[in-house]
C-alpha cells in the first residue's frame, strides 16, 4: 500500500475586515465631531455677541439717562436766572422818587408818628404816617383802586399792619382812577412801635406796575 498522506479538506476562505470602511467610519465620525465643534463655537459666538450687543446696549442706555439727568440738573438753573431778570423790584431811600417806564412817579413824605383813637383799627396803637404821592405823567389812566401799600420793621422785619382811623385822616387807599397828567397824594399809616426806627415800605400803583421798595430809618 502507498504512504502517500491524503490531502487535508479546504478550508473556506476567512473573512478578512476590510480596513477601508473603518478608514471611511473614522473619517466620518472625525468630521462629525468637526461639525458638532463648529456649532459648539459658533453658539458660543453667538452667545459673545448677543452679550457684546446687551453691554453696548446698557452702556447706551446708561449715557442717555447720564444725558437726561445732566439736562434737568441745568434746566432749574435757566429758570432761576430767567426769574432773576424778571424781578425788576428795586431798593431806593425813603426820601427817593421812583418813576416807571409808562411815566408813572411815587414819592413818599411827611413821616410823622402818632397813635391811634379808640375807635380806629387797630384802636389805641402806635403809628407812622406818611404821605404817598403819585403822579401820572403818562398818556394812559392808571387804576389807583388797586393802589397798596405795605410796611415792615425792625431787623426781623415785621410787618406793620395799616392803621385806619377816620378821626385822624387815616381813611386808606383811594377808590378812584387816575388820568394822564393828573396826581393824587394819599395819607397813608402803618403800626409800628415808637422805638423801632428802621422801616420798610413797599408801594405799588396799580395792578400793571411794578412794586417800588422804600427803606431807611425814620425818628
Amino acid at each position: 500500500m502507498s504512504n502517500t498522506t491524503p490531502p487535508m479538506p479546504s478550508l473556506p476562505p476567512q473573512h478578512q475586515p476590510t480596513r477601508g470602511k473603518r478608514r471611511t467610519n473614522a473619517v466620518v465620525i472625525g468630521s462629525a465631531a468637526a461639525v458638532i465643534a463648529t456649532v459648539v463655537a459658533t453658539g458660543v459666538f453667538i452667545v459673545n455677541n448677543r452679550d457684546d450687543e446687551k453691554a453696548e446696549t446698557s452702556r447706551t442706555a446708561d449715557s442717555a439717562t447720564s444725558d437726561d439727568v445732566f439736562a434737568d440738573d441745568e434746566t432749574p438753573a435757566d429758570d432761576k436766572a430767567e426769574r432773576e431778570d424778571d424781578d425788576d423790584s428795586q431798593v431806593f431811600g425813603l426820601n427817593d422818587t421812583v418813576t416807571y417806564n409808562n411815566e408813572v412817579a411815587v414819592s413818599l413824605s411827611k413821616f410823622s408818628r402818632g397813635t391811634s383813637s379808640a375807635t380806629a383799627a387797630p384802636e389805641n396803637t402806635p403809628y407812622l404816617k406818611f404821605d404817598v404821592r403819585v403822579e401820572n405823567s403818562g398818556t394812559s389812566t392808571i387804576d389807583t383802586t388797586a393802589f397798596s401799600v405795605h410796611c415792615a420793621y425792625g431787623e426781623d422785619s415785621k410787618e406793620g399792619e395799616l392803621v385806619i382811623d377816620s378821626e385822624r385822616g387815616l381813611d386808606g387807599g383811594p377808590s378812584t382812577r387816575l388820568l394822564a397828567g393828573r396826581a393824587l397824594t394819599v395819607t397813608w399809616a402803618c403800626a409800628v412801635p415808637k422805638p423801632e426806627k428802621a422801616v420798610q415800605i413797599e408801594v405799588s400803583p396799580d395792578f400793571e406796575t411794578e412794586t417800588a421798595i422804600f427803606t431807611g430809618e425814620v425818628k
